[in-house]
């Protein structure tokens, strides 16, 4: 027996890369549209990308084995590192970023849904300098993130049989995959078309307020929880009430475990409602958003002390009511790690920089598009701790942690508390290798924590109003590579460096 089916792994990947040039012609088809010379990048590509997985799935076509865990992990690990390489291929060949590295790093942002741009900086290309081909690509890349292109697969291609399961138990976010129906396809499909009518209901909701163009893109990049927008100024740009609270609430949306919008629709609302983690979720944004806004408000300001140099200039919000919708919206942005942003959050005072601080090592809920640690492994951290200080009292008890009405199991707990140590442990890897570059600590710290997380904005020299485009070249590889292991949650990737995965 083959320690794994290296056939089995080449096969799939040609496929996923079949996939991708498909892909590439709707931006291609936008460029055409637009009447862009930069419409042939995506049709070479597209052509490379079709080529290559078709002579690729045809000659390591597997010999009817099916996928098991082993073949799962490699390719889901190494599809995104292999789309992202390909996917970067229209940036140079249309001219508009001169370095590989550049258009990895902005492809792999965008596939991860980490929404991290080195567009702006001073030797690329502002944001609405982009051809809208690339516009439209870099939200693409996000939406076909969000849920997970190894899903869509499952959903509308019945190449990999029954060993699919393995595929969507390594991509699903979260300490387990939550089926939704007995088979993976049936729950693949079901999860898009979810995801697409919550989608297309947002773009509707946009377009009184932005192009058609505008609200598809931000529309893409709010339900993939990605960040990446058509302007230089993100949502902000539009400075517009109306299209920061749509936004804002399809970002809470889009933070959501998607099983439970699927028992939602089924009219199984009770059961949403009682969900302990969808609680805790909504808990955390209406306290951080009632925090944020009373240290924006400008008279409840003016009670808070605040000797930071960097806020002095903000004199806060006269309206409650702007206080509140700035708040909610990035408070939201950050937890959902979606990371658009309406307001540069670093001159905020220190009370308001501090809850969003907090809020990057939160994330959105399991089995969302969001990225970052998930609130119900913090819930279950806690309730780990609580129930040590309890043992403590009666040594003798058997006091099992229960997460709603269930109990959970000993090896789920353990799961939780590796992932914690191995999430943070790369923090702490990542912002040592951008500290040996040359960057402070801030920003070596934020960089750092915002690629793991599938963030995009985060502080220092990448705040908000900051881009990566200075990172140098290796920087960006080592935190490419982060972004794809807070995407697919760290055990993904990291288990293909232990020797034990190659061994029988």
């Amino acid at each position: 027996m083959k320690v794994v089916n290296v056939k089995a792994v080449l096969s799939t990947l040609g496929a996923l890369l079949f996939f991708l040039g498909i892909a590439l012609l709707l931006p291609m088809a936008v460029g055409l549209f637009y009447g862009e010379e930069a419409w042939w990048s995506f049709g070479l590509t597209a052509l490379i990308s079709l080529t290559v997985g078709a002579l690729g799935r045809r000659s390591m076509k597997s010999e009817a084995e099916d996928l098991r865990v082993r073949e799962g992990f490699a390719i889901v690990a190494l599809a995104w590192f292999v789309l992202a390489l390909v996917g970067a291929l229209p940036f140079v060949f249309g001219g508009v970023l001169d370095s590989y590295s550049d258009a990895f790093f902005e492809t792999i942002s965008g596939f991860t849904t980490t929404g991290a741009t080195i567009l702006g900086g001073g030797h690329t290309p502002e944001i609405e300098a982009l051809p809208n081909a690339f516009l439209f690509w870099r939200s693409l890349a996000h939406w076909l993130g969000g849920m997970g292109i190894i899903v869509l697969t499952l959903a509308i291609l019945p190449i990999l049989g029954v060993g699919g399961m393995q595929l969507y138990k390594a991509e699903v976010p979260g300490p387990s995959a939550d089926k939704l129906t007995p088979r993976v396809r049936e729950t693949a499909r079901r999860l898009w078309l979810i995801y697409v009518g919550i989608t297309v209901v947002e773009v509707l909701l946009l377009l009184p307020a932005m192009s058609f163009f505008d609200a598809v893109n931000h529309a893409f990049a709010t339900m993939a929880t990605g960040g990446f927008s058509t302007e230089n100024g993100s949502v902000g740009q539009y400075g517009s009430a109306y299209v920061d609270w749509v936004v804002t609430v399809f970002m809470i949306f889009a933070g959501m475990n998607f099983a439970l919008h699927y028992r939602l629709l089924r009219g199984e609302a009770i059961t949403v409602i009682r969900d302990t983690e969808l609680q805790v979720y909504l808990g955390i944004i209406l306290a951080a958003t009632a925090v944020i806004t009373l240290s924006l408000w400008e008279p409840t300001m003016a009670l808070l002390p605040n000797e930071d140099p960097a806020s002095a200039g903000f004199e806060g919000f006269t309206s409650f009511g702007e206080a509140l919708r700035f708040a909610a919206f990035q408070a939201s942005s950050i937890i959902t790690t979606t990371g658009f942003a309406t307001a540069d959050y670093e001159i905020w005072p220190p009370l308001a920089v501090g809850v969003l601080f907090a809020l990057f090592f939160v994330g959105g809920m399991a089995g969302s598009t969001g990225g970052g640690v998930k609130v119900v492994r913090h819930v279950l951290l806690f309730k780990n701790s609580f129930k040590e200080v309890k043992q403590l009292i009666h040594p003798q008890a058997i006091m099992p942690v229960r997460l709603g009405e269930r109990v959970v199991p000993q090896g789920v707990m353990r799961n939780v508390l590796s992932f914690m140590v191995l999430y943070f442990g790369l923090v702490v890897f990542g912002t040592l290798v951008m500290g040996l570059l040359g960057m402070d600590l801030l920003s070596a710290f934020g960089a750092t924590i915002s690629c793991i997380g599938n963030i995009g904005p985060a502080f220092g020299a990448f705040g908000p109003a900051e881009n990566y485009a200075h990172v140098p070249a290796l920087g960006k590889w080592v935190l490419s590579v982060l972004m794809i292991a807070g995407r697919l949650e760290i055990f993904t990737v990291l288990i293909l460096f232990v020797p034990a995965f190659w061994r029988r």
